[in-house]
């Protein structure tokens, strides 16, 4: 008797089983299905995905591997340019359909219709859906049709008449096709040899679907309703740090709503404020999806004329926690750790790189997109050029952030500081925020001696202020 023909399954960022929209609808069919990742670094280009979101893939992967053979099937992975890999197996497979959840990113959606092509050329049905947001971006416009510039409009649009369905839970039981060879995951070397900071990822985080859930529950059970108070407080565990388990898919946007609507968080300010950031995330991919060109160009023309004069070694300092400044210092050291950084702090070290030492946004865009267990696309570019002034609905280009007085605000113990910066554990009150206005005899007691243990800061803020307006005043009135 011929086997029926199976249904390919396509995971992408939607690495779980529960609310999961192609798998649903796969299973649906009653056809026999076959499981399959690909790890695709030719159709991206320059956004092929940077080394901490690698680690956390490889780990995420294990996991779905190991939920799929718990349903008696297995996850079959492949590498490859995906528009060729995709036909190519469901021909040797027989596939009578691929079904797959959208991705946004102009490369995807790119590869995603010459696929379609292919195998309606082969007869194949291509089915996608949507697995990794409330609404899709072109369902949601102004009153003129225009796609939303503006959060707050945007926002409140979404509410008012995109309310997310119950999402769907994890099936029971599955149908499974003969898996055809595929590749061993360690053979997709995800996992960085060099530099070896794995071990500070491993301590940080468990990827996966599991994780992911126990996360939400956590959170929404009683860390969301002070979220409003917490969320600015790097010292505290006040956010979710939910942000890689959706990246990845390993949970949804509607899970994470009615989570926290389950939990009656929405009726506080807590629950109400975190919701809004799902609904930033959303913007983003809005904004992504209208304006493709969101992460290379700036959304504002006259930035195209602004002169980003930041020097290499300012970069360097950056980017290794070195400037002087240490709420900026300790952000970037708690990045390359963990591949993770506390979102007030993600600001103060994006406006200290863009405003005090002028360099382009697009080089902080790109180690964010190196070191980030969380990077995405959509929300790294908005949030990048928000923080620039270049970006839609951006903060004003004079609004530049001092700081000392954020670490001040922000975190007014020092335990933050502390934590990532050892080498001034023994400062207190303002001085570990300013080590350099402290006198020689708190600085010795607290065997601290700048310049050798802890830079100097490596440019004066109220200096690099007066030179970032003055450059801002050269394009402000260009169109």
């Amino acid at each position: 008797m011929t086997s029926p023909a199976p249904v390919l399954l396509w995971f992408r960022q939607d690495l779980r089983l529960a609310d999961n929209p192609a798998l649903l609808a796969a299973a649906a069919t009653g056809a026999p299905l076959v499981a399959l990742y690909v790890l695709d670094d030719v159709s991206p280009g320059a956004w092929r995905r940077g080394a901490a979101s690698r680690w956390w893939l490889h780990h995420s992967l294990a996991s779905l591997a190991r939920d799929i053979e718990a349903l008696g099937g297995s996850l079959v992975l492949k590498q490859g340019d995906a528009s060729q890999v995709i036909p190519a197996l469901a021909r040797q497979t027989g596939a009578r359909a691929v079904f797959w959840n959208r991705r946004y990113e102009a490369w995807a959606r790119r590869r995603d219709e010459a696929i379609k092509v292919s195998l309606k050329q082969d007869g194949v049905e291509a089915r996608s859906f949507n697995g990794s947001l409330i609404v899709e971006p072109w369902t949601i416009a102004t009153k003129t049709g225009a796609p939303y510039k503006v959060f707050t409009p945007f926002w409140r649009s979404l509410q008012a008449g995109h309310e997310p369905s119950e999402p769907a839970g994890r099936p029971g039981r599955l149908n499974w096709a003969p898996a055809p060879q595929g590749d061993a995951l360690d053979a997709l070397k995800l996992r960085p040899a060099k530099p070896d900071w794995a071990g500070g990822l491993r301590d940080s985080w468990t990827p996966g679907e599991a994780s992911a859930q126990a996360r939400l529950e956590a959170f929404a059970a009683s860390r969301a309703r002070a979220y409003a108070d917490t969320r600015n407080l790097p010292a505290q565990p006040g956010t979710s740090r939910l942000s890689p388990h959706l990246h990845f898919g390993e949970i949804s946007p509607r899970q994470v709503w009615h989570a926290v609507r389950a939990a009656g968080q929405d009726a506080t300010e807590g629950g109400r404020t975190y919701l809004s950031e799902i609904g930033w995330r959303e913007f983003s991919y809005n904004l992504l999806y209208h304006f493709p060109d969101l992460p290379d160009a700036n959304f504002q023309a006259r930035f195209d004329k602004f002169a980003w004069t930041g020097r290499k070694e300012q970069l360097t300092a950056w980017q290794n926690g070195l400037t002087g400044y240490p709420i900026v210092d300790a952000g970037m050291r708690e990045l390359w750790h963990t591949g993770w950084m506390h979102n007030r702090v993600r600001m103060i070290a994006a406006s200290f790189l863009i405003k005090d030492l002028l360099v382009d946004w697009r080089q902080g865009q790109a180690w964010f997109w190196d070191t980030l267990v969380d990077a995405d696309l959509a929300s790294n570019a908005a949030s990048w050029q928000w923080t620039a002034g270049s970006g839609a609905d951006a903060a004003p280009y004079f609004r530049i952030f001092n700081p000392v007085s954020q670490g001040e605000k922000f975190d007014p113990d020092g335990d933050y500081v502390r934590k990532w910066i050892p080498e001034l554990a023994g400062l207190r009150g303002k001085a570990i925020h300013a080590p350099w206005t402290a006198d020689r005899a708190t600085l010795a007691r607290a065997g601290v001696r700048l310049g050798t243990d802890y830079p100097m800061p490596i440019i004066d803020h109220a200096e690099a202020r007066k030179a970032a307006l003055a450059a801002f005043e050269t394009i402000k009135d260009a169109a």
